[in-house]
């Protein structure tokens, strides 16, 4: 590891300061470590090598910080009126534009990912994402009604309804979004005038972090937000906290399921983002440059670590084989390199952990029958790299058809009608995402009402915007992030009924 350059030098200054120093965590307004006084080590996926420490957060840890967010929506936060909530928001916004290529850089060296991607990728979105969401707080909305009670014929009565926010809100981020991820848990929770206990995930705190920086130099009160680092633990403790209202949750359906069945017993409202094994459908009349390019990309960008990634590729056969050998020849294409190399197009994956899963799938299809005709090894040397696969001619039976990878790793099949198509793209427990590619609209129409997906892209995939809802059928999850339905997340609707006389 002698011959390893540490990344830390290609930072600029305000990124250098914030990795300079051990990470604490934002607690009640304050900058703490943990109780137990241990930390983790955050890893650059480029080199294997440290970045900084942050504390190891503990149940106790959680403890305090869902106290605070519990005095602060029951005390000055619930004071704050809507155009103050909207102000915070859009003040973060600002300053996170100011400090977009900072957190670029942070993002690089925390999560692997290209540098010019996370600057104008995940910093654009999230940007976008609060001033969007900052709107939301001024326009929460009731209803009135005018009901019968024909059973009371002699009174006249007046019912409304109204929206009020959930409370106190756990919330679980992944690690290959980790700002992006961050943003879309807290600003609709803070403009629906929810308090907040966020826990990143173990790989990739900083961005998270030195948001809640901003978020205190925004001028939100104190205990309005409130962000612990750690492993398993302190996610496990905000599930089974009493004081914890609702739980938001954004990673593996494994996950999503032990949590789901520990909420149970308190009933705390929960909404699951969860994983994919998205299909991209190709039918014969689409353009194959294009559609080989869309394909390439659906399963490829952010490296395969995408919960909405194409991993599972349907080809109308008399395209097939010329569909197949441009994606063998893009996967072969790829320059892999540090996120901070201007000339590499794909990144590392985000651990070393990853990194043998992913290998355990590859080597997993192979034995299974698939025929590998790009890519699929890890890289030797520093840093957890790992070639892109192409595998053709893949059975429903094979793990890696049915099994989310989450890696850089397309399973493709043919297929002769769109029934056979449809009935394929569909084969599948989960459902978040899908894409049709075609040059005939009535076609397209067709299979976007038949595929059993949360979002469907024709002619296009992985396209996100803060207006348009997210989320999944099946072992996708339920509840929509995004869009104005992501108020109904973070808000209760009650019911009153006023008697006239």
């Amino acid at each position: 590891m002698s011959d390893v350059i540490d990344q830390k030098g290609k930072l600029g200054a305000g990124a250098r300061a914030f990795v300079s120093a051990p990470g604490q965590m934002l607690i009640d307004g304050q900058w703490v470590g943990s109780e137990s006084g241990r930390t983790i080590t955050v890893t650059d996926p480029a080199t294997g090598l440290p970045v900084t420490t942050v504390p190891a957060g503990t149940a106790g840890d959680v403890d305090r910080a869902v106290k605070a967010a519990r005095r602060a929506f029951e005390g000055s936060w619930a004071a704050v009126r809507p155009v103050q909530r909207e102000r915070l928001l859009l003040k973060l916004a600002d300053l996170l534009e100011q400090h977009a290529d900072e957190f670029a850089e942070l993002e690089t060296i925390d999560n692997g990912k290209l540098l010019m991607m996370a600057r104008h990728g995940d910093l654009n979105i999230a940007i976008d994402s609060l001033r969007y969401m900052a709107g939301w707080a001024t326009k929460i909305e009731g209803t009135t009604i005018n009901p019968s009670f024909a059973y009371i014929p002699d009174m006249q009565f007046t019912s409304q309804t109204l929206r009020e926010p959930v409370g106190v809100v756990g919330q679980i981020i992944p690690w290959n979004f980790p700002l992006v991820m961050a943003v879309w848990k807290i600003a609709p929770a803070i403009a629906a005038g929810c308090t907040v206990v966020l826990k990143p995930a173990e790989d990739t705190p900083l961005t998270a972090l030195r948001l809640g920086q901003l978020i205190c130099e925004a001028g939100f009160p104190d205990g309005v937000v409130n962000i612990v680092t750690g492993d398993a633990e302190p996610g496990a403790a905000l599930v089974d906290h009493p004081g914890v209202d609702k739980i938001a949750f954004t990673g593996s359906t494994e996950v999503g399921q032990i949590i789901q069945r520990r909420a149970a017993d308190s009933m705390k409202r929960i909404s699951l983002e969860l994983g994919g094994k998205s299909p991209v459908v190709i039918l014969k009349d689409a353009d194959i440059g294009m559609a080989v390019q869309g394909a390439a990309q659906a399963v490829f960008f952010n490296h395969g670590q995408v919960c909405t990634a194409g991993s599972r590729l349907f080809v109308e056969r008399p395209i097939y084989d010329a569909v197949m050998e441009g994606l063998a020849q893009v996967a072969e294409g790829f320059t892999l390199g540090s996120g901070f190399d201007p000339s590499a197009q794909m990144g590392p994956l985000v651990s070393a952990k990853q990194r043998e899963r992913v290998q355990g799938f590859l080597d997993l299809g192979q034995e299974q029958g698939g025929r590998l005709i790009a890519g699929g090894k890890a890289v030797d040397g520093a840093g957890f790299f790992f070639r892109p696969a192409v595998f053709a001619d893949v059975r429903p039976d094979m793990t890696i058809y049915r099994e989310e990878i989450f890696g850089p790793v397309l399973a493709a099949t043919p297929f002769d009608d769109l029934e056979a198509a449809t009935a394929m793209a569909n084969d599948s427990s989960y459902g978040l995402g899908a894409s049709v590619w075609t040059n005939n609209l009535s076609l397209a129409n067709r299979m976007v009402r038949k595929l059993k997906a949360g979002t469907v892209w024709v002619n296009c995939h992985n396209l996100l915007d803060p207006a348009v809802p997210f989320g999944g059928y099946k072992m996708s999850g339920y509840g929509r992030e995004l869009g104005h339905v992501a108020r109904d997340l973070y808000t209760e609707s009650k019911s009153v009924t006023i008697a006239l006389g």
